[in-house]
């Protein structure tokens, strides 16, 4: 393999990025749902109640709701999409001029 087409890299990078951001997303809905239905918001809700000997009127769920759960599961996974997206078609480049250097990757296929 003497030269990697950039462009190319760079759609498939992103296609996968994608898929990687909306499975992203998924998780985090899938896992504060599953959380949520153990209750394990409440508990820990009731947790710091009782460690608070002042009362005051601290709500968990102001922080780590859905909505804001989602919504900055979203934010990661386009940053990851550019990220991901610039990295592999920078890669891509810097192979390519390694390639021209050295010659590139030699891959020996056989069919059995």
């Amino acid at each position: 393999m003497s030269r990697v087409d950039p462009w190319s890299v760079m759609k498939i990078a992103f296609l996968l990025s994608v898929g990687a951001a909306i499975a992203g997303v998924v998780m985090v809905a899938v896992m504060w749902t599953v959380l949520s239905g153990m209750g394990v918001f409440s508990d820990i809700q009731d947790l710091l109640r009782s460690l608070d000997k002042e009362g005051s009127t601290f709500n968990l769920m102001d922080y780590i709701g859905f909505g804001r759960m989602i919504s900055l599961s979203v934010v990661i996974g386009v940053i990851d999409i550019v990220l991901l997206t610039a990295i592999a078609t920078l890669g891509a480049f810097l192979y390519n001029i390694c390639a021209s250097l050295v010659g590139g990757i030699q891959l020996t296929l056989s069919d059995e």
